[in-house]
């Protein structure tokens, strides 16, 4: 909204007014923004949250310090997107189809949390909402997803082609000046490394074109389940879903504002994105309001963000990534998300082989998410082949030492653009 207000006003020679077309000025106040609303605003939520009595019910599990968060306020995830959403709509074209896709996922995944901890919180269901429904809701924002991207004639792509010299090294590479679309994405690693679905539907015939988009919706509503409910599972010690967040908005940022610059598309070789600049707004808000929201939620934490927050987070990700050509990347820079899901995939596939097979179930890490294995004591899976119990680690190690590992991820991510 201010950007057309400082257009109109640079049109009649306001002074200063011409720096809101830059998208680095617009970045950095929506990052200054969103943090300040997350501040400011955090503490009224919280209070109001504590008067509602919207506090957290904990099992125990034999966790240490695990009772003391009983009556933690939740559903904080309000907070953050508020602080993603306000700064975004001030400072971000509206009319950008890359940015409307966001706020609706900043919007559809809000809501399906939300709905999630009003059952558990309101209703006193700790199942809170069906898992059948959450997944209709995910799948539901991935078909939104890939069929804007198959109808909107805005999303298109300007593909980067090698020039090869005589011992066949790139010598450089040129962006296309033509807008196409594609299906086509960025894959790590390769050489040639633009990675297009339909090399996954040759055998389609005339109706590959039409396959095509079809296997490319179906990765989308995949990738959005799967990311949305991997931040899920990471959200459960202080601090850890969002700082690991903010890591991967970082990241997803800088490779959003490389591929919307001809010149920096070209140097690392990815194709260019018309458009895209606007996520950088996006992405500058997104690490302001999980930071700003981590000034609560840092270990001790005094409000969590519940699945309103989670499932907010990891589907902004996954749809970001998925709009930048980049979900493949996905892995990598979302690590500590794909082990927390591997982790609990592996533990209950393994303990229903072993109840079948040896009569009692058996279990690879002390406990899942893999986050609670390094809180109990004893040994579990490979660990038992040491006597020595593992000794408990302490919660605050525990969320930096992920960080860090998310940090490392990050930087291997965008440095994969030029290992091949």
């Amino acid at each position: 909204m201010l950007y057309y207000l400082f257009n109109y006003l640079d049109q009649i020679d306001f002074p200063g007014a011409g720096m809101f077309k830059y998208v680095s000025f617009r970045s950095g106040l929506a990052l200054i923004l969103s943090l300040f609303i997350s501040t400011a605003i955090g503490r009224k939520i919280i209070d109001k949250l504590q008067r509602l009595q919207i506090g957290e019910t904990v099992r125990d599990l034999g966790l240490e310090g695990q009772m003391t968060k009983k009556g933690t306020p939740t559903m904080g995830g309000i907070i953050i997107i508020i602080s993603i959403l306000v700064p975004a709509l001030l400072c971000a074209k509206l009319n950008n189809i890359y940015l409307i896709l966001m706020i609706i996922t900043t919007i559809w995944m809000g809501a399906i949390g939300f709905a999630d901890d009003y059952i558990k919180v309101f209703r006193k269901n700790k199942a809170g909402l069906r898992g059948r429904s959450k997944i209709i809701g995910q799948i539901g924002l991935g078909l939104i997803v890939g069929l804007v991207f198959y109808f909107s004639p805005n999303i298109v792509i300007r593909e980067n082609t090698e020039v090869l010299n005589k011992e066949n090294v790139v010598e450089q590479v040129n962006i296309h000046p033509d807008v196409t679309k594609s299906t086509k994405t960025t894959i790590p690693f390769l050489k040639n490394n633009n990675f297009d679905y339909s090399s996954l539907v040759s055998w389609a015939g005339p109706y590959k074109e039409e396959a095509t988009w079809i296997v490319f919706v179906l990765v989308v509503i995949f990738i959005v389940t799967a990311v949305s409910n991997g931040a899920n599972l990471t959200d459960g010690l202080d601090g850890l879903a969002a700082g690991s967040s903010a890591i991967i908005g970082v990241a997803l940022g800088i490779l959003g504002y490389m591929s919307s610059h001809a010149e920096f598309a070209s140097f690392l070789n990815i194709m260019f994105i018309p458009g895209a600049e606007e996520l950088v707004v996006f992405a500058a808000a997104f690490f302001g309001a999980t930071v700003g929201f981590l000034w609560y939620n840092a270990y001790p934490a005094q409000v969590f963000m519940g699945d309103t927050g989670s499932l907010t987070l990891g589907g902004i990700i996954a749809v970001f990534a998925i709009i930048i050509r980049k979900e493949l990347l996905i892995p990598i820079l979302c690590g500590v998300f794909l082990a927390e899901s591997l982790s609990v995939m592996m533990q209950v596939a393994y303990f229903k082989y072993t109840k079948r097979k040896y009569g009692a179930g058996k279990r690879i890490f002390k406990m899942t998410p893999l986050h609670h294995h390094f809180q109990k004591e004893g040994n579990a899976g490979i660990e038992a082949l040491w006597q020595k119990p593992f000794s408990i680690v302490p919660e605050s190690k525990i969320v930096v030492r992920f960080w860090l590992v998310g940090i490392i991820l990050a930087v291997i991510t965008i440095v994969t653009l030029k290992m091949r």
